[in-house]
């Protein structure tokens, strides 16, 4: 027999290759489980026909997982909670996974590519517990750097080409020290009021001095999500209007929704 061989038919080259492979199947697995703690079990139309069958596919879900945060406080994952929104669409069809249509206004609804989860209340935090993504107004020691065009007081302008807005101020990221949003003044019937605008649905034309905006109409700017607080935002009200925005490029005329021939 040949160096390393146990017997005529097996050797240590060949035992080391079945244990890799029962080592890469558990790994995989295991990660299978893991990334399951989030998102499920799924909703899906059998569930709701029959809430003793749960939709999780194989492998099945991992047991709960107490996380300590930051803050203090504990997340469970998975974790006991089901949608508690009401569901703003009906399907095409009476058949189990027919596609949605949104019932109301389709980029308010929460469904399809204007759809958002419902995350925590609060805004997100830097190392120190400071709000993370705030205006340049109360983020001391940042600024515009002198070469590039500056976008406060410039005109924001809609798919339509018509003018949504004016830009009032700027939103940074404390943390990875980029520009978040543009904080645009509208006006609608009850007065003048601040939303937020998303810096990768934006173009700033320094040449110009306007701001482009290709998502959406320059009137759909007065019914963008707004803030709880002038000075923050929260990672709910950021699921909101980063939503909103997206959904413009479906749902901001009815064109968009066709095909292109």
């Amino acid at each position: 027999m040949s160096t390393g061989a146990i017997n005529s038919y097996i050797d240590v080259a060949q035992i080391v290759l079945y244990a890799f492979w029962v080592f890469f199947f558990g790994l995989i697995y295991y990660l299978r489980r893991e990334d399951k703690r989030e998102g499920y079990p799924l909703e899906s139309d059998w569930t709701e026909r029959s809430p003793r069958m749960l939709a999780q596919g194989f492998p099945e879900m991992p047991a709960p997982k107490v996380f300590r945060l930051a803050n203090g406080k504990t997340v469970e994952a998975p974790r006991a909670w089901t949608e508690t929104r009401e569901l703003r669409a009906t399907p095409v069809g009476g058949w189990p996974g027919a596609p949605l249509v949104p019932t109301g206004d389709p980029m308010l609804d929460g469904v399809g590519p204007a759809a958002y989860a419902e995350r925590a209340d609060v805004p997100d935090t830097t190392v120190e517990g400071l709000p993370r993504i705030v205006p340049l107004r109360v983020a001391e020691g940042f600024g515009i750097e002198s070469r590039d065009p500056d976008p406060r007081g410039m005109d924001v302008i809609g798919a339509d080409g018509a003018v949504g807005g004016t830009v009032r101020d700027i939103w940074v990221d404390r943390a990875e020290m980029i520009i978040r949003y543009l904080e645009v003044e509208v006006s609608n019937a009850g007065g003048n009021r601040s939303v937020l605008l998303p810096m990768n649905c934006a173009r700033v034309d320094g040449r110009r001095r306007r701001v482009n905006v290709a998502s959406i109409l320059g009137a759909q700017f007065a019914l963008a999500p707004g803030l709880g607080n002038a000075n923050q935002v929260t990672l709910l009200e950021e699921e909101k209007i980063v939503a909103y925005y997206a959904g413009g490029y479906l749902y901001a005329t009815p064109a968009r929704q066709e095909p292109l021939l």
